[in-house]
């Protein structure tokens, strides 16, 4: 079984914010393959699909950002679910909207809900970043990560989310270069 965890904080006041794209990423990858229908368990909502014959469970924390590794701990533990087969999807101030990168392992970049998973089950596990740019003005991240994107950010975003939903299959078969190129 492979994971899919959408990082975010729950509640209608976070959604569509720069903090929530890894929320809106996998539920475009759910809609995309029908899984089933969400239901409240490990500390979040969690549902089921495939994705090409391989089974896979989607996660969204309601932990809230800072304490989204007790969630991922949670469904990993029970499920049996080994780091490797863990995909990450998280905001990153680091890259401009519209552009991702994919790796495995590696540090948290400052990203509290990063963190949090790599304090709970280590660091081999897949993070895709996607960008949200970062602000004029270091002082000001809290208030932008939970700001809403401008009308072309989003229209961007949602590009690069429709990318990810179609091409999901190559980043599950371990072929993240190819995955990258073709969501460029």
């Amino acid at each position: 079984m492979i994971l899919l965890v959408g990082l975010g904080n729950p509640g209608t006041e976070y959604a569509l914010t720069r903090h929530n794209v890894g929320f809106m990423a996998v539920d475009e990858i759910v809609r995309r393959y029908s899984f089933d229908g969400w239901s409240k368990k490990f500390k979040g909502e969690v549902c089921t699909g495939t994705i090409e014959g391989k089974k896979v469970l989607a996660l969204k924390p309601h932990t809230y950002m800072n304490l989204s590794g007790e969630a991922v701990l949670s469904v990993a533990s029970f499920y049996k679910i080994p780091p490797e087969k863990i995909y990450v999807f998280h905001d990153d101030m680091d890259l401009p909207v519209g552009r991702l990168k994919v790796k495995q392992g590696g540090g948290s970049g400052g990203h509290n809900g990063i963190k949090s998973i790599d304090a709970h089950l280590g660091q081999n596990y897949h993070r895709i970043r996607i960008g949200v740019d970062k602000p004029a003005m270091r002082e000001q991240v809290v208030s932008w990560v939970l700001s809403k994107f401008t009308p072309n950010d989003k229209q961007t975003l949602d590009e690069l989310i429709e990318k990810i939903s179609n091409h999901i299959p190559l980043l599950l078969t371990k072929d993240a270069n190819t995955f990258m190129n073709k969501v460029k």
